[in-house]
């Protein structure tokens, strides 16, 4: 288990157990690190999940508090941390993704318009070197959004946003415990686009099948599968860089 999971998980115990009820304000920092056995990091980086999924408030000057949910409702929204540990089938919808979107992005090269190439790149220029995770989700919802509008296919289009919904937790939870998987998915986009501003769609599609592939063996490891059930194409896909476009800076995996 990894660190950040192990201090939700224990900050979790704490509320299924009554320690803290709902509108309980969390001891001090340094307290409650020193209770569960935790360093301060790995606690800040917990309460900073539990915070964006709403278990917990972050009230600036008074604390931490555990929100006023029903306690039913309250452990619903941990379901998806469970979604990723205990059910591996988000990855079906990962592979489907992995299949269409790379197809997308090399069209896009051919085919968006170059208004709709600028708009793309004002999303990501908006949101800046260093986004929150909450922003960055958002932006990459509305990056894959028009990327596969790019593609001029509306049927595949329709396709790609329908698998949106059933992949947006496991990002989220990447997003939240990985740690360079925001600055990861930022140099990934610039990829992608400047593959398709420089109307290159097979380097487009390779960068796109790179950044899918990524987060799928991400989630292999998350929800423990063994090695010998990872796909070939997928161990090298995530696993070998591409080659850069400009001043693009290749990613390892």
């Amino acid at each position: 288990m990894r660190v950040t999971d192990e201090a939700i998980d224990r900050i979790k115990q704490m509320i299924v157990a009554g320690e803290l009820q709902p509108g309980d304000r969390l001891p001090r920092e340094t307290d409650l690190a020193a209770r569960l056995g935790l360093s301060r990091s790995s606690l800040r980086e917990a309460v900073k999940a539990l915070a964006i999924i709403r278990v917990l408030e972050v009230r600036q000057g008074d604390g931490t508090y555990v929100t006023s949910l029903d306690p039913a409702l309250l452990m619903e929204t941990m379901g998806f941390v469970l979604d990723l540990h205990q059910d591996a089938s988000v990855l079906e919808f990962f592979e489907v993704r992995r299949i269409l979107e790379p197809a997308a992005a090399a069209r896009a090269a051919l085919r968006m318009p170059e208004e709709d190439v600028a708009a793309l790149r004002k999303l990501l220029d908006d949101l800046g070197p260093e986004p929150s995770v909450e922003d960055l989700l958002a932006s990459d919802v509305e990056f894959h959004r028009m990327l596969a509008v790019g593609s001029g296919n509306r049927a595949l289009a329709s396709i790609i946003d329908s698998l949106r919904q059933p992949t947006y937790r496991a990002r989220i939870w990447r997003g939240l415990t990985q740690t360079d998987a925001v600055a990861r998915t930022l140099a990934e986009h610039r990829a992608i686009l400047a593959a398709i501003e420089g109307h290159e769609p097979e380097v487009a599609r390779a960068w796109a099948t790179v950044h899918i592939a990524g987060v799928e063996r991400w989630i292999q490891e998350a929800v423990n599968l063994d090695a010998d059930e990872v796909p070939p194409e997928l161990r090298k896909a995530s696993g070998e860089s591409v080659r850069p476009l400009r001043r693009v800076t290749p990613v390892e995996y």
